[in-house]
This record gives structure tokens, C-alpha cells and sequence, in this order.
């Protein structure tokens, strides 16, 4: 939820852009079919619409020279759905990612940490904000957990294989993730810039989206944190353990009523939450109880939006009819976001098949394009979005794969420094062996 105001202040000051909406074709399809149809639509992002120099997604429909390191994080996690799916093959794939990691390689990186946002051409920083230049410690480990699933994957002792998984280790060996301890502090700090420091001053501590970065930096081969730095930094906070009911639903960590429900996305890309527990929370309960609060508070409707129920449901950041924002029980605004409830099929497939057939057989013909479904809508103000979000697009892909097949959560659990870091702060899942 980093620096929200800043980003909406972006977004904001972008030229206004006519852009008409595709007419795209809504064939009738059985849930299966159109679970793949969605799938397919919203991978195209990632395939068709890459930056042609890097390969890398751009952070939205209207920014296409701006790549983000996150959201193609997300990415390289759906191509390889992708492959799976019959979308392209293997060998497109792999052409693909090497395309992807000899960039990351010239990229500007600090400390082995790429920036929130690159130039798509050039690797050069963009920066997020004025003082937000320089290295993104929370945006890179999307991108890690992305990348390490790849190196599992393309496993074959043939040389293409063999050198995409030697780049990736490359990477993986020289990010400084205890350089981002701020000399030897308890806690991760999210920046750090060669022109601004630490002013950014910004600890990540839970609950939210960040979980993954803690995972990584403790599986580091090089440069791993100690356990203490997980305990005493992320786990202290005034919003990490909760312990409450909300709607007849009990909530083991976070803010009330959960927050967005991209805190039950981004970290679970590749970690696995079916069995996944330490002494804070049951993993599994704690993503899907979020997601029941998240959906019961959209039936339950108090504000009166139009279109809230069981079949239209999931409040998470997202654009909106204003400019942007992180919509949750606490912070409802009318706006309903497709990334929310699909990518939860995971927790609830039954609920997430409701509202994937609402938002598409109900108001489709404004909702669904090119890329899947647009980033956002708000029936109340009759507002439909005209743009795609790396960052939402991609959960959709690789959660909907983890619901279908388990591959993402498979090869990242798979990984011996994941399994490692993970019992070195003290958790336990049936992907660890004994």
C-alpha cells in the first residue's frame, strides 16, 4: 500500500486520453471454457502488450514505455500458465523470459534491487515518486518470486534452459537483501536511493501484501536476514495480529475487516497457503476467512451501491471513477474490481464463479476487452474503466492456475532456499519435507 497518495497524484496528472473501448466478441461458454477464455485474455497482456525492447509489462494500458518490476514479476508467473495452457509454447515462452532476464540483468539495480518502475527501452530509473528513486526492496521480491518459479520450470539439460537458469541465479545471488536492514536494523525497509538514502524512511512491518519479502530475504543464499529481523520487524505492528470477528468471521491478522484483498494475492503467488502456518496464523484461514469478510460485507451492502451482492463482490486497490485507490470494507467508494474476486478462486471457487459470470454475461459488453476484464467499475456512477494494471492483471492469471493446477505454488514451494528460509523463521507446510 506504499506511498498511495503519491500514485494517485500520478496517475492523475496524466494527459486524459481518448481511448474507445474494443467491441469484443462474448462467446456463450460452459464454466470451464470460460474460465480458460479469461485466462487467455488477460495473459494476452503480458504477451501481446510487453514492451517490445524488454519484454517487460507496462504498468498500464496507457503508460506502454513505463514497465513495472512488480506487475512483471506477476508476469513472468503467467507465462508460464501460459505454456501450460497451450496459449504459446514452451519454446516461446523460453525465447521470451531470456529476452526478460538479459534486460533485468543491464537494468539500473541497487544493491541487486531493481526500481518500482524502469524505462521499457533503456532500464534506466523512473522514479515513483521525487525521493523514491532508487531501489524497490518489496516491487523486486514480486519479481524473485516470479523469476524463481521460471528457474524451476524450464529444468531440461539443453543449453537454452541451462542458461536462463544460470541468469536467474545470477540475480538471485547478488540481491542485497540485508543491505535493506538499514545497518543491521530489526526490520526491512522498503527504499534505499544513491540519491536519497533512506529518506524514504518507509519499515515494512505487517499485515498487508509484503509477506513474500520477508520469505525471501530469509532464503537468501548470500545476503539472508536473521529470523529476529522477521519477528521483531515484521510481525510488530499495530495492525498485525487482530484475532476478531467481522461478520460472523474470524480474522487472524490485519486491519479490521481485512483491508484489500490483494493482501491474499500478491505474497501467494508462489507461496503455497494450503497447510502454511507459524506461531502468528494459519495462512489458509487467514486468506480465505478475508476473503469470506470481503464478500459477505459486499452482500450485506450498508452503503446501498448499486450492483453489490453474491454476484458482484471484491473490494481491493484499484482505479476508480475518481482516480485510484485501495477500496476495502473500511474504504468503500462503489467500486467493484474483477482482479479481487477472481483472484481468489483459490478460497473461494464457487463465490469467484458467481462474480466471473456476472462480470461477464451481465455487464460484459462494458467490462470485457481486449485484455480480459477492464481494471475496475462503479455502477452506482454508471463508470466503467477503459484500462489494464499489470499488477491486477496478473493475479487473475497465476491464481486462477493455482485453483486449476497448483503449478505456481508447486514450483516455488519446490525451491531448497524457499523450504529453508521458510523453517528458519519458523514455518511449517506440507512442501517442506521433514
Amino acid at each position: 500500500m506504499k506511498n498511495l497518495l503519491l500514485y494517485i497524484c500520478f496517475i492523475a496528472a496524466l494527459p486524459v486520453l481518448a481511448q474507445k473501448k474494443k467491441k469484443v466478441p462474448r462467446p456463450q461458454l460452459g464454466d470451464s471454457a470460460l474460465i480458460t477464455l479469461v485466462q487467455q485474455r488477460t495473459f494476452d497482456y503480458f504477451w501481446k502488450f510487453a514492451h517490445p525492447v524488454s519484454g517487460l509489462a507496462p504498468e498500464r494500458t496507457i503508460t506502454p514505455e513505463v514497465v513495472t518490476t512488480g506487475g512483471s514479476g506477476f508476469g513472468v508467473m503467467a507465462i508460464l500458465a501460459g505454456i501450460e495452457r497451450g496459449f504459446i509454447t514452451r519454446d516461446e515462452g523460453l525465447e521470451r523470459l531470456l529476452k526478460i532476464v538479459n534486460f533485468l540483468q543491464k537494468a539500473e539495480h541497487y544493491h541487486g534491487i531493481w526500481p518500482h518502475w524502469m524505462d521499457g527501452a533503456t532500464g534506466k530509473t523512473i522514479p515513483f515518486s521525487r525521493k523514491d528513486d532508487g531501489g524497490d526492496l518489496v516491487e523486486s521480491a514480486f519479481m524473485f518470486q516470479g523469476l524463481l518459479c521460471v528457474r524451476q520450470y524450464f529444468d531440461k539439460d539443453n543449453p537454452k534452459e541451462q542458461q536462463l537458469r544460470n541468469k536467474i541465479n545470477w540475480l538471485w545471488n547478488d540481491a542485497e537483501w540485508n543491505w535493506y536492514t538499514r545497518d543491521g536494523q530489526d526490520v526491512l525497509y522498503w527504499h534505499w536511493s544513491p540519491n536519497n538514502g533512506w529518506s524514504m524512511n518507509h519499515q515494512v512491518r505487517g499485515w498487508n501484501e509484503c509477506l513474500i519479502t520477508y520469505v525471501l530475504a530469509a532464503s537468501s543464499p548470500n545476503f539472508s536476514i536473521s529470523p529476529r529481523v522477521y519477528h521483531q520487524g515484521w510481525a510488530v505492528s499495530n495492525h498485525f495480529l487482530n484475532g476478531k470477528e467481522y461478520l460472523g468471521i474470524k480474522l487472524p491478522l490485519g486491519f479490521d475487516y481485512g483491508g484489500p484483498l490483494f493482501f491474499t494475492h500478491y505474497s501467494f503467488l508462489g507461496l503455497d497457503p494450503r497447510g502454511l502456518k507459524d506461531r502468528y496464523a494459519d495462512y489458509w484461514e487467514q486468506n480465505t476467512n478475508h476473503t469470506l469478510i470481503n464478500r459477505q460485507y459486499c452482500i450485506n451492502n450498508p452503503k446501498g451501491f448499486k450492483g453489490y451482492g453474491a454476484d458482484c463482490w471484491g473490494l481491493t486497490a484499484s482505479d476508480n471513477h475518481e482516480f485510484y485507490n485501495a477500496h476495502s470494507p473500511t474504504n468503500d467508494l462503489g467500486v467493484i474490481t474483477p482482479t479481487a474476486a477472481l483472484s481468489a478462486f483459490p478460497y473461494t471457487p464457487e463465490y469467484s464463479m458467481q462474480a466471473l459470470k456476472y462480470f461477464y454475461n451481465t455487464v460484459g459488453d462494458r467490462l470485457w476487452g481486449e485484455y480480459g476484464f477492464y481494471d475496475a467499475f462503479n455502477e452506482t456512477e454508471n463508470w466503467f474503466d477503459y484500462q489494464y494494471l499489470a499488477i491486477d492483471q496478473g493475479p487473475i492469471v497465476v491464481m486462477i492456475e493455482n485453483y486449476r493446477s497448483g503449478l505456481l505454488w508447486r514450483l516455488f514451494m519446490s525451491c531448497p532456499e524457499i523450504q529453508t528460509g521458510l523453517k528458519r523463521l519458523g514455518f511449517e507446510s506440507p512442501a517442506i519435507p521433514e
